[in-house]
């Protein structure tokens, strides 16, 4: 069973690197042109994997003093694995893989290692009452390969036997970085060696769990023939062993080896279409332990393995590719809908949905000021320039930054048109930030960037949300509310494909003789249109069922939904208390975002000379933390009511 009174579930030792993954599929490495960057190695893969399934995973390892050390030791932070005995080595930079996805059978990758950071590991950075923290301890047999990792992993082991925590070995064979095979054969599996096996059976005795491949359980026993390995892991080992056999799924020894494979305890494999095998056997490990560190049956350990395995197979790249507790389930509840499971719509969604970059902010504030053609029209009142529309928005983000302070839960909305300049202030900060897309006033609604809206999105940071402003309203006649939506689709598309977030605006336009509930029936018909963005930004409502009814479309279509975000539409203070204090008892609304009740006043003194630079900058900050007041008014009065 799992150690409740640890720290933590398991602790993985060995690689952390970034993975450079070719974007185009079906050719050379050579032919590659353009490459996506992930969290790599084994080990992190499997600690990342384990995170999102529910255990409490640490790594252990070392990065370099640069940006890409910065990147894996941030994305780990990300994923929710413990980076505490993650050091930073002063000297060698981090591990690069460069990988392509030439056919199902074809994954040449070039290891970038030679004296890289995570290979410094050595015995002073073992800390052993971090180990006895942990239930169980995941040892790479990578680092058997050099003398500081292995003494690194003998202390390690050592520290888990004196603590009582269970030692996992991924046999994890790369030749390659052995120094068996050529260094442009990274994709090499299989060679024989007696100096590996050596190192290898070292370790046995001390195992509760050794997972590997076929050809992995052979250089591990010394064996060409994979039962007679079995048979000298299992003389020289009481462990688990797992044999991983790719779409055949797996099979599992507790006891005496048998005279046939088949005879062991199988975990059938799952029929799906390979795209990438790179990174599922690490998933196998994390789906296995999810089940195993929790004193789970074997056979279901192995269907998790197996279905984890089967779902990472089927996708780009390894860490990322992981599935999530909602994702498992999911994918072993609803079985395989198509063997390319990366077509599956309502998987990828759970996926996307339960892996989302940006933080979980309970509420957030948000200072809205994307918006150009209002602002153009105030320049022009006054014969300004445009240009001095970029310098306004400057003191904006000013009066953002003051109030903010640097704290999670605040966030801007600001365009690229005026915006660019000022964005990447933001860059690095807990802000939350989202960019519009829309042509301001266009309806049906086009995108500034025009047509390649999927290539401009890609420019644009992961972490950055992508705001498109839609009219639209259900009783629209057919025609016209088809073209909205395969607008809307398009965007959402493009969104999946680029990794960002999407938060739709919807705005009604006014019709005589309207239905009740026109905002629910409008984000019915978008989810009946196969259209689930991550929030949406709606108009402000006094009326508690119209924002009844706007959660219950949203739980009956969507229940991984961010929220809603609620508008200001240039409300005063008066209206917005109102709205706020009936918005505030949907648990769906997450806070708002507000411009121009915030901004209106300030611009129209500032663009006609009588205000100042610091006056605007006082005046915004003060109307931005009034409308803050009056959300947590209506937070209090809502829980005072409870």
């Amino acid at each position: 069973m799992a150690s409740t009174d640890r720290l933590f579930d398991v602790a993985c030792l060995g690689r952390a690197a970034v993975d450079l993954y070719g974007e185009q599929v079906g050719v050379r490495l050579e032919n590659v042109a353009t490459f996506a960057k992930y969290l790599g190695g084994s080990p992190a893969n499997t600690a990342v994997g384990a995170s999102r399934l529910g255990l409490r995973a640490a790594m252990i390892s070392r990065v370099g003093n640069e940006p890409n050390g910065g990147f894996v030791r941030e994305t780990l932070v990300r994923e929710g694995v413990d980076v505490s005995q993650v050091s930073t080595d002063p000297e060698r930079l981090t591990a690069l893989v460069f990988l392509a996805l030439r056919d199902q059978d074809t994954f040449p990758h070039v290891f970038y290692r030679d004296r890289c950071a995570d290979m410094a590991l050595d015995a002073s950075h073992i800390d052993p009452a971090f180990i006895a923290s942990c239930g169980a301890l995941l040892i790479s047999g990578t680092h058997l390969s050099q003398e500081g990792p292995r003494a690194a992993c003998v202390k390690a082991v050592a520290a888990a036997r004196a603590a009582g925590t269970r030692v996992i070995l991924d046999i994890d064979y790369r030749p390659v970085l052995w120094g068996l095979a050529k260094p442009a054969e990274g994709d090499a599996r299989y060679v024989a060696s007696d100096h590996v096996t050596g190192h290898m059976q070292a370790m046995l005795a001390d195992c509760a769990l050794i997972v590997g491949t076929e050809e992995e359980i052979r250089v591990a026993g010394g064996s060409g023939d994979t039962l007679t390995a079995l048979a000298h892991i299992r003389n020289a080992s009481k462990a688990l062993i797992v044999v991983k056999r790719g779409p055949m799924g797996c099979v599992a020894f507790d006891g005496p080896i048998p005279a046939s494979l088949d005879e062991g305890r199988a975990g059938p494999g799952f029929a799906v279409e390979v795209f990438n095998v790179l990174g599922a056997g690490d998933a196998f490990m994390a789906g296995f332990l999810s089940g195993w560190l929790r004193g789970e049956p074997i056979e279901r350990c192995c269907t998790y393995a197996n279905a984890c395995g089967a779902i990472v197979v089927s996708r780009h790249g390894c860490a990322p590719a992981m599935a999530t507790s909602a994702e498992l389930a999911h994918f072993l509840l609803k079985g395989v809908t198509t063997p390319r499971l990366r077509e599956d719509r309502d998987l990828e969604h759970v996926h996307r949905a339960t892996t989302r970059r940006s933080g979980k902010h309970e509420l957030l504030y948000v200072l809205a000021f994307d918006h150009r053609s209002q602002l153009e029209s105030v320049a022009r009142a006054h014969g300004a320039d445009n240009t001095r529309i970029v310098q306004f928005k400057s003191l904006v983000a000013q009066a953002f930054e003051s109030v903010s302070r640097g704290r999670a839960g605040y966030g801007v909305l600001l365009d690229d048109r005026y915006g660019a300049s000022i964005l990447p202030r933001f860059e690095g900060t807990p802000a939350w930030v989202a960019r519009p897309v829309e042509v301001p006033g266009s309806n049906p609604v086009e995108f500034e960037p025009g047509a390649n809206l999927g290539l401009a999105l890609r420019t644009w940071p992961a972490s950055h949300v992508v705001k498109c402003l839609a009219f639209f309203h259900p009783d629209d006649p057919p025609e016209a509310s088809g073209t909205q939506l395969g607008r809307m689709r398009d965007l959402a598309e493009a969104c999946a494909l680029t990794g960002h977030e999407l938060l739709l605006e919807i705005i009604p336009p006014a019709r005589e003789g309207t239905a009740d509930f026109v905002v629910a029936r409008a984000l019915d018909a978008i989810y009946s249109a196969g259209i689930r963005p991550d929030w949406w930004k709606l108009p402000p409502s006094a009326d508690g069922a119209a924002w009844d009814a706007i959660g219950a479309s949203i739980e009956r279509h969507d229940p991984l939904c961010r929220g809603v975000l609620v508008l200001g539409m240039e409300a005063g203070a008066d209206a917005l208390r109102e709205s706020f204090a009936v918005a505030a008892r949907s648990p769906w609304v997450r806070g708002f975002a507000v411009g121009r009740s915030i901004f209106a006043d300030a611009a129209a003194d500032w663009f006609a000379g009588r205000a100042s630079n610091a006056q605007v900058v006082t005046s915004i900050s003060a109307r931005y933390r009034e409308v803050i007041a009056l959300w947590e008014a209506a937070q209090q009065g809502l829980k005072e009511s409870a």
